[in-house]
């Protein structure tokens, strides 16, 4: 019987949790460095961290447009969720030279609980905000998000 009523309780914590977070805010400062990135080629990437006790989403880093997919992995933090967008270039078969613009939500085994369930419930209404993004990845663990794995993904 006490295990059910754990069950209700985490349950409760996550149903607030999960409504706190759909309320996060996203700053303009993230649109506008997306269109940036997205219009004019500013940047390679942008790493977008939420700031719980303000209850939005800000940009903590961005990379300049000659980082390399590596530099830029090396930003995720190995314990914290983080949102991501990396603009990869590649040439296909054919030898055109293309570009795909990747969302990337991080959310390593190692990060706390409650990080990931408002990294989680707040994606989607993120994502809505950054029109023009063409991928979209999920990952646990560096292997996820590995440049064979973008590769992949961007053809």
């Amino acid at each position: 019987m006490k295990r059910h009523s754990e069950d209700k309780k985490s349950c409760a914590h996550f149903t607030r949790v999960a409504n706190a977070a759909s309320g996060m805010a996203v700053h303009d400062d993230c649109k506008l460095k997306f269109l940036e990135l997205k219009a004019k080629r500013t940047y390679r990437s942008i790493v977008f961290k939420i700031e719980e006790k303000q209850k939005q989403v800000v940009v903590e880093h961005v990379g300049e447009p000659a980082e390399t997919y590596e530099q830029f992995t090396e930003k995720l933090p190995a314990d914290e969720c983080r949102y991501a967008i990396f603009d990869f270039d590649f040439l296909t078969p054919e030898g055109v030279q293309k570009s795909r613009i990747f969302f990337i939500a991080w959310s390593p085994d190692t990060s706390r609980v409650r990080s990931k369930m408002i990294y989680a419930s707040s994606k989607d209404r993120f994502k809505r905000e950054l029109d023009g993004i063409q991928v979209e990845l999920q990952a646990t663990d560096p292997t996820e998000i590995g440049l064979d794995v973008i590769k992949s993904r961007a053809s």
